[in-house]
């Protein structure tokens, strides 16, 4: 029909008003989900800082701050190889739909319980758990889903970069509303604020026009199928050495963020004011990484970046660890989220270009594995280890890890670039007479 060549036609080219930078937002549904998930992530990130000082206020225990975050973490660990298979077979939006509906769920129940004084430790390790096994779904979803809203595959590393922008505004307005609003009234506020936000992506995704897979019935069982999924990321080096990095940094990196309450109340002398200003410096110094990958063209040397951008999270988390004054403390954690999401971002991106679509949905769900996995073993010996030998510590040791993992990759570069490049000149990234070996390392 007429229509839809036009439509199609919007879709393909750039319109005008959008730079390189905001390419991805041409795509309608693209657009849609850009709006939807903001509001819902901002209540996403209330809740965070919500329930770790809500934790940290009803028992004063570091090790308990670990054992709520490991149990609101541990199904995805768990169940995400397995939620990859479903992915890579059902209708990629109504996992979705489902996953934002049961997350809403949660969220209000957690109000109700906390608004009408009925919280308990145990009840938030079972609505913990909860949300836990629905992100072991809706992570591997979302990501797969990413290149069903962006027509142009040329477009998907803006979209990544767009999207990481989304979550790191969000990590920057969501804490400090949080904060402020722990300190006037209760955490309650916030997980309300949080259940309500969810009808927002949710509305984003039923009013997306995609079209609807062809599902087909799938002969082999599931253990075959996880097992492919299996052999392809531990075969393929490019993948297998960034998650690995990937997995280092979310086990001994990420679970600094579990400790923050710590560090706001009795290292810094603060209160949920401090712990909002904590998590807003660490946002901003995401989303201004995330917005400097937005502004790249394509994906060319990403690769380099994300040993780079480890580091820089390394350093950030040993410079926190060491520093007793608010403003130190500030720089350092905007430092830390900045090399943060700059790794993390450079490499969903490189996954999302080279992994081949079949399998995406079970990749996805070893990143899922690798990013939040990982993590509640992380909270369960950050928490150990600050409960023994303090938080500053903790993290000074475990930002000296990450250092040593940044090492690590640089070493496998050469390997790596030797696999990526002919991806990418299949692909058309790299013109096959553009390059001399000797430039290699410059451009990949």
């Amino acid at each position: 029909m007429p229509g839809n060549e036009a439509e199609a036609g919007l879709e393909a080219e750039p319109r005008a008003g959008f730079s390189h930078a905001w390419r991805a937002l041409r795509h309608r549904n693209f657009r849609l989900f850009f709006g939807g998930q903001t509001i819902s992530l901002i209540g996403t990130w209330m809740t965070r800082v919500a329930t770790g000082w809500l934790v940290y206020r009803l028992t004063g225990s570091a090790l308990l701050l670990g054992t709520v975050s490991f149990a609101g973490q541990i199904p995805t660990f768990l169940l995400a190889p397995f939620a990859g298979v479903w992915v890579d077979r059902l209708d990629r939006r109504q996992v979705l739909v489902w996953t934002q509906t049961l997350s809403m769920v949660q969220s209000l129940a957690l109000a109700a319980l906390t608004l009408s004084g009925h919280i308990t430790i145990p009840l938030l390790l079972v609505l913990s758990v909860m949300q836990g096994c629905v992100n072991a779904f809706d992570m591997p979803g979302r990501q797969s889903f990413m290149v069903k809203m962006v027509d142009d595959k040329r477009d998907l590393q803006n979209a990544i970069a767009i999207n990481s922008s989304m979550v790191n505004v969000a990590r920057l307005i969501g804490p400090s509303l949080a904060g402020m609003l722990i300190a006037v009234s209760s955490e309650g506020w916030c997980f309300l604020i949080d259940g309500i936000s969810y009808i927002a992506v949710i509305a984003s995704l039923l009013m997306m026009r995609v079209h609807a897979p062809v599902l087909k019935r799938v002969a082999t069982s599931m253990l075959t199928e996880l097992q492919a999924g299996w052999t392809y990321v531990s075969e393929f080096l490019p993948i297998r050495t960034i998650l690995m990095l990937f997995a280092l940094i979310s086990l001994m990196g990420m679970p600094y963020v579990v400790l923050m309450p710590i560090f706001a109340k009795n290292v810094l002398g603060g209160g949920p004011h401090t712990l909002g200003f904590l998590m807003g410096a660490m946002g901003l110094g995401a989303l201004l990484s995330a917005l400097s990958l937005a502004a790249r063209r394509n994906v060319r040397g990403l690769v380099r970046i994300i040993p780079i951008a480890a580091a820089v999270f390394g350093a950030g988390l040993v410079g926190f660890g060491l520093s007793h004054w608010f403003w130190l403390s500030m720089a350092m954690v905007f430092l830390a989220g900045m090399g943060m999401m700059q790794g993390m971002a450079a490499s969903n991106t490189v996954i999302q270009t080279i992994v081949t679509e079949d399998k995406r949905g079970r990749v996805m769900s070893y990143y899922t594995m690798a990013f939040m996995g990982m993590a509640p073993f992380g909270s369960l010996l950050a928490g150990t280890m600050a409960h023994n030998f303090g938080a500053p510590m903790t993290v000074m040791v475990n930002g000296a890890v990450v250092l040593l993992g940044a090492a690590w990759f640089a070493t496998r570069l050469p390997a790596l670039r030797s696999q990526i490049r002919p991806i990418y000149m299949e692909m058309g990234i790299i013109p096959a007479e553009s390059l001399q070996p000797a430039e290699e390392g410059i451009e990949q």
